[in-house]
């Protein structure tokens, strides 16, 4: 009778609602998980003005969020988990400590790259490649410098190791905001 999915259901759920076929138990159910979710959704989005409202009051937060790929969620897990960034020696070691750098296995002199490590804080580093993942899709439509190394490594590589890539990059980008405190510029992100 609903279809399936979140958003379907609460497009369809008035009419399901006023439906007489449905019997009154139902229907009272529904009606109740209905106010449910709607006060669900209220929470959520005060959360969501509330996090908002702590990225426009950390300059910290505000030099994140303007990496693309980096929004006020990933941006506020970063400076609680990171704390100080300067002990970390330079961005690769940050890149590591995310589980964001390859492998190495290393054999007869010669040193092969695998897959990335995982080491390191599992939520932050979903949150960098799913932001990595956003930024790809929109980096296609641009033609500044990242945009145009993004697409590249995309043709080469693929989409979901070029998410791992970018993600990263922005790794390194952000250690570079928290350790120097530097602003991010666009024209110095794909060198």
């Amino acid at each position: 009778m609903l279809p399936q999915g979140r958003f379907s259901f609460r497009h369809n759920i008035g009419t399901a609602l006023d439906d007489a076929r449905l019997p009154i138990l139902a229907r009272q159910i529904l009606h109740e998980v209905n106010a449910r979710i709607r006060a669900l959704d209220e929470d959520i989005l005060a959360y969501d003005r509330r996090l908002e409202a702590m990225v426009r009051a950390s300059a910290l937060m505000q030099r994140i969020v303007k990496v693309c790929g980096v929004g006020p969620i990933t941006a506020s897990a970063i400076v609680a988990s990171v704390g100080d960034a300067k002990l970390f020696k330079n961005g690769r070691q940050f890149a590591a400590w995310l589980g964001l750098v390859p492998r190495q296995y290393s054999t007869g002199g010669r040193s092969i790259l695998g897959r990335i490590t995982k080491r390191g804080d599992v939520y932050l580093r979903t949150l960098l490649i799913h932001g990595a993942r956003s930024a790809l899709i929109t980096l296609s439509r641009r033609t500044d410098r990242l945009s145009r190394w993004a697409a590249a490594l995309t043709e080469r590589r693929g989409f979901k190791k070029a998410c791992v890539a970018m993600a990263a990059k922005n790794a390194r980008i952000i250690w570079a905001l928290l350790a120097k405190g530097e602003d991010f510029r666009l024209e110095r992100a794909a060198a």
